[in-house]
């Protein structure tokens, strides 16, 4: 998913092939389409797929759902043909286990103190600000602030400005941003997108 040297990074709620061709050459080794309903970035499964497949197979392309049904999630899935599911609600460790099959990575996203990456099976543990997708940010500068053990990563707020920041006060393995690389609410810039990946790449080292 990554080339091992750098800081694991998202770019979520595309959804034009521009979009997507834009984080792809940048860097991004994962691009995220949002599948929820009730979101400005929300597309259908058909549209998901028109975009998955603009995609290498060396960048992850992720699913996102929120506090959705098991068989709608798994069927939109299957119909968008992404190859990570990212969930958003209060899924227990055996929603995860239904939703495990070969190739596919699972992601948990959470507003709450984790521990560890893997609790619930989750390949990828997000760690989220208490409103996804608004841009606010949250107070992971703060000295309680403890960072989870394995790979996780950073979302909530994060802009092409304080990505490198936030990456220095946390020790984030990766990060995530979707409306910090929007001319408008829904509408991605190309030149946030890219400047984003810029910044976040000239972090630190990530390790496995």
């Amino acid at each position: 998913m990554s080339d091992g040297k750098s800081v694991f990074i998202k770019i979520c709620g595309l959804k034009t092939p521009e979009d997507v061709d834009v984080a792809v050459e940048a860097g991004a080794h994962a691009v995220g389409f949002v599948l929820a309903p009730n979101s400005p970035r929300t597309i259908d499964a058909a549209r998901a797929r028109e975009l998955a497949a603009r995609v290498p197979d060396g960048v992850l392309t992720v699913g996102v759902f929120r506090g959705q049904p098991l068989e709608e999630v798994r069927r939109l899935t299957e119909e968008s043909g992404v190859r990570g599911v990212q969930l958003h609600g209060d899924e227990d460790r055996a929603y995860y286990e239904e939703l495990r099959a070969p190739g596919r990575t699972l992601l948990r996203a959470t507003a709450e103190h984790v521990a560890r990456c893997g609790e619930y099976g989750e390949d990828l543990l997000l760690i989220d600000a208490p409103d996804p997708g608004s841009g606010k940010p949250w107070n992971w500068g703060s000295v309680q602030f403890t960072a989870p053990e394995g790979r996780w990563l950073l979302a909530g707020g994060l802009a092409p400005g304080n990505v490198r920041e936030a990456i220095a006060a946390t020790g984030a393995w990766g990060v995530d941003v979707s409306s910090g690389v929007e001319r408008e609410r829904g509408v991605k810039s190309p030149e946030l997108i890219r400047a984003f990946i810029d910044a976040a790449s000239q972090s630190y080292d990530y390790s496995e």
